[in-house]
C-alpha cells in the first residue's frame, strides 16, 4: 500500500477502490518500517470504506493489527447517516488508564517498596477470571451500569474530586442496563474491583522528568513524586457486550446489503434500532469500567495508608485524570468549518481535548485535557496534554500507549530461557504477576519504543509532552 509523505510525522494513504475518504497515518520513518508490511495498514483502508465516515480513517503511531479496526485507529461517522461498529471500539470496552499522584517521594518509599507491592498485590485481585471483593446484587449491578464511577463514590470508594477528574465524570448518560444481555450481566457480577489480565497493570512510579513546568504544576506533578497508574477495563461484561453485538450486526449487514471488505467490520446504522441498542449497551460497559478503576484506586489508597502508616492528608493521593481508550462517543466537531454531530470511534486511542473545551473540569480549562500514555513495564510512561491541533485534525484524539510489535505467541517464544522478572529487578523495578505466561507475553521487547511514539504525536502537535514517569514496581495480571 503506497503512502504519501506529508511531513516527518504524517503520511497519507490515498483514497482508492471503495474508500470513501483517505487514510492518515501518524508515524516516524522508524515506526513506519514496522507498519509497511503490517495488516494494520490494510485495516486503515478498510475502515475508510464504511458508510458515513468523514474526513479520514486515522491511525496513531502505536497502531497495530486488531479485530476489524486497527488498534490505534480513530474514525468518525455522521451521527445521522453513519454506522457504529463494535470492531471500532474493541472487546475491552473502556479499557483505560487512571493516574494518581501523591505527596510522597521516591526516596521516601524505596525502603518499603517491597512491602508496598506485596500489599497491593494482596489487595487487588488480578488475572484471568479473578473475582472482586465487591459483591453485587442484580439491582446493584444495573445501578453500576447506569451510574459508573458515581455509584462507586456513593458507596465510599473514593472522593467527589475523583469524578471531576474523570472523562465524562465517569458516566456515559446514554447507558441503559436493559440493553445488556443476561450473559454479560452474569459475567460482570463478581468482577468489579479486579485488575484483569494481559496488558492490564498497576504501576507505582516516579516523576522522572518535567517538560512543561507550567502545566505540570497545574496537574500537581513534580520531579521525584510517587505516582500510581492503573490500566484496566470492563472485564468479562464488556467482552460479552462486544461479542453479542458482533453476532447481531453480522446478520444486520447481510439484511442491509452493505458490502464489507472484512466481516470483522460488522456494523449497524447508528440510528437503527440495533445501532442505538449497541450504543446504550456499550455505554453500560464503559460505566462498569469507570466504576472498576474507581474501586481499584480506592484499594490502592488504602494499601498505601496501611504500609506507610500515614494519614490521608499526608499521603494526598489525588487523581490527576482517567481516560478511556476503547469507546465510541457522540461529539460535535468542526468539519469544513461547520459544527457536525459525529460518532467518534477511538480504538486504542485517547481523547486529547484542547483548553476551553466544555467537557473539561475547571482545573483543566486553561491547560487542556491530561493525556495518559503508558509504556511497557520496563521503560517509561508519559503525561501529555491535549491541543487545538488535535481538535482540528484528529477529532481531539492522540495515541494511547506503546503498541505491540510482537504477538503474545511470538513474545513467549522470544523470552524462552530468560528471567523477565530478574531482568526488571536488575533495573530496580519490582514486579508481581498472576498468569503463568504473563511476564513473557508482556515483556518490554514486545512493545514499540514509547519515546518514539511520543515524539511523533508531540511533533505532529496532536498532544504535547508534560512529564515522564519511570516505573518502580508493577503488578501484571
Amino acid at each position: 500500500m503506497e503512502l504519501r509523505k506529508i511531513d516527518d510525522f504524517r503520511w497519507e494513504l490515498p483514497q482508492s477502490g471503495n474508500m470513501r475518504v483517505p487514510g492518515m497515518v501518524y508515524a516516524s520513518h522508524k515506526l513506519l518500517k514496522g507498519m509497511e508490511q503490517d495488516e494494520a495498514l490494510k485495516q486503515v483502508a478498510n475502515v475508510a470504506t464504511l458508510p458515513g465516515i468523514v474526513k479520514a480513517s486515522l491511525a496513531m503511531p502505536d497502531m497495530h493489527w486488531g479485530y476489524g479496526f486497527p488498534i490505534g485507529g480513530v474514525a468518525a461517522f455522521d451521527w445521522e447517516t453513519g454506522v457504529i461498529s463494535p470492531g471500532g471500539v474493541g472487546y475491552d470496552i473502556n479499557c483505560g488508564v487512571r493516574l494518581a499522584a501523591t505527596q510522597l517521594t521516591a526516596s521516601e518509599i524505596r525502603p518499603r517498596l517491597e512491602d508496598l507491592i506485596n500489599a497491593l498485590y494482596q489487595s487487588i485481585p488480578s488475572g484471568v477470571g479473578s473475582t472482586g471483593q465487591v459483591k453485587l446484587s442484580p439491582s446493584d449491578e444495573k445501578s453500576v451500569l447506569r451510574h459508573g464511577s458515581q455509584w462507586a463514590v456513593s458507596r465510599g470508594f473514593g472522593e467527589d474530586a475523583d469524578l471531576a477528574r474523570t472523562e465524562d465524570n465517569g458516566c456515559m448518560t446514554e447507558a441503559e442496563a436493559e440493553a445488556v444481555s443476561p450473559r454479560a450481566l452474569e459475567r460482570g457480577r463478581n468482577q468489579l474491583g479486579t485488575l484483569g489480565s494481559g496488558n492490564h497493570f498497576l504501576e507505582v512510579g516516579r516523576v522522572d522528568e518535567i517538560y512543561d513546568p507550567r502545566i505540570a504544576e497545574a496537574f500537581g506533578l513534580f520531579v521525584g513524586q510517587v505516582t500510581v497508574l492503573l490500566h484496566s477495563g470492563s472485564r468479562g461484561l464488556g467482552y460479552q457486550v462486544c461479542d453479542d453485538f458482533l453476532a447481531s450486526m453480522a446478520r444486520e449487514v447481510q439484511k442491509l446489503g452493505i458490502q464489507l471488505p472484512d466481516r470483522q467490520l460488522a456494523c449497524a446504522m447508528i440510528q437503527s434500532e440495533l445501532g442505538r441498542k449497541y450504543f446504550r449497551a456499550m455505554a453500560c460497559a464503559a460505566n462498569y469500567a469507570w466504576a472498576n478503576r474507581q474501586i481499584l484506586l480506592h484499594h490502592t489508597r488504602q494499601a498505601f495508608l496501611r504500609v506507610f502508616e500515614i494519614s490521608p492528608r499526608d499521603l494526598a493521593m489525588n487523581q490527576i485524570y482517567d481516560v478511556c481508550h476503547n469507546v465510541a462517543k457522540k461529539e460535535i466537531h468542526r468539519i469544513d468549518g461547520k459544527p457536525r454531530t459525529l460518532c467518534v470511534h477511538r480504538k486504542g486511542a485517547t481523547r486529547a481535548f484542547a483548553p476551553g473545551h466544555e467537557s473539561l473540569c475547571v482545573e483543566y480549562q486553561k491547560t487542556g485535557q491530561p493525556v495518559l500514555v503508558p509504556g511497557d513495564m520496563g521503560t517509561a510512561s508519559y503525561v501529555m496534554v491535549g491541543t487545538q491541533k488535535a481538535m482540528d485534525e484528529t477529532f481531539g484524539s492522540t495515541c494511547h500507549g506503546a503498541g505491540r510489535v510482537l504477538s503474545r505467541k511470538a513474545a513467549k517464544k522470544q523470552s524462552r530461557g530468560r528471567s523477565i522478572n530478574r531482568e526488571l529487578e536488575d533495573q530496580g523495578i519490582l514486579v508481581r504477576w498472576t498468569g503463568r505466561s504473563t511476564l513473557a507475553e508482556e515483556m518490554p521487547d514486545a512493545y514499540k519504543d514509547i519515546s518514539e511514539v511520543i515524539e511523533v504525536v508531540h511533533g505532529a502537535g496532536i498532544s504535547s509532552k508534560v512529564a515522564r514517569l519511570r516505573p518502580m514496581a508493577v503488578i501484571k495480571g
